[in-house]
């Protein structure tokens, strides 16, 4: 059986016309997930971090510091460094990235701020999906990465009491 995934549209200037249109996601095809996954990032040689499955939050962040932004053949890119492992500064992987945009994202403290966005290929679960990914010092969170609703709908169901489910992913991962 399906979950509806419904979109409100007003339409009209007069009067007031309201579409609701439904569509359904077979949940029977979708794999499951816990609240914790490792995830794989081929395209930034990332071959596996830890990420918080974070259905709270709408998109997905990933941990970057010394991010710099340049043009390279008149495309912004941005240039930066991740530590993959929770609580630890080794190893340092320097990863470059093309910026599709930039999103305003309250962090925990409340605070708005602008975050280059990337677009990015995922290995969740021996899932390969595209995500966009917006980068941000995460150096006080417990996870490297965060997996935002908008990464997960239609792909997994997430279940909050497990974790790991989909196993690490294989060292071989986009090579």
């Amino acid at each position: 059986m399906g979950v509806p995934r419904c979109r409100l549209r007003i339409r009209g200037v007069a009067t007031t016309v309201i579409l609701l249109t439904c569509a359904t996601v077979e949940t029977s095809k979708l794999k499951t997930i816990g609240w914790r996954e490792w995830v794989a990032m081929p395209d930034l040689g990332i071959v596996e971090v830890k990420a918080k499955v974070d259905t709270g939050a709408d998109n997905s962040s990933l941990h970057a510091f010394n991010i710099e932004r340049f043009f390279e053949d008149g495309a912004e890119m941005v240039r930066f460094e991740i530590h993959p492992r929770q609580r630890k500064r080794r190893p340092s992987i320097d990863c470059v990235a093309r910026v599709v945009g930039e999103r305003k994202v309250k962090n925990p403290g409340g605070r708005s701020e602008l975050r280059p966005v990337i677009r990015t290929k995922l290995v969740i679960a021996g899932e390969e999906l595209d995500a966009l990914v917006n980068l941000t010092t995460r150096d006080e969170m417990t996870f490297r990465m965060l997996l935002g609703r908008r990464t997960v709908r239609n792909h997994f169901l997430v279940d909050p009491g497990r974790s790991y489910i989909g196993g690490r992913p294989s060292r071989t991962v986009g090579t």
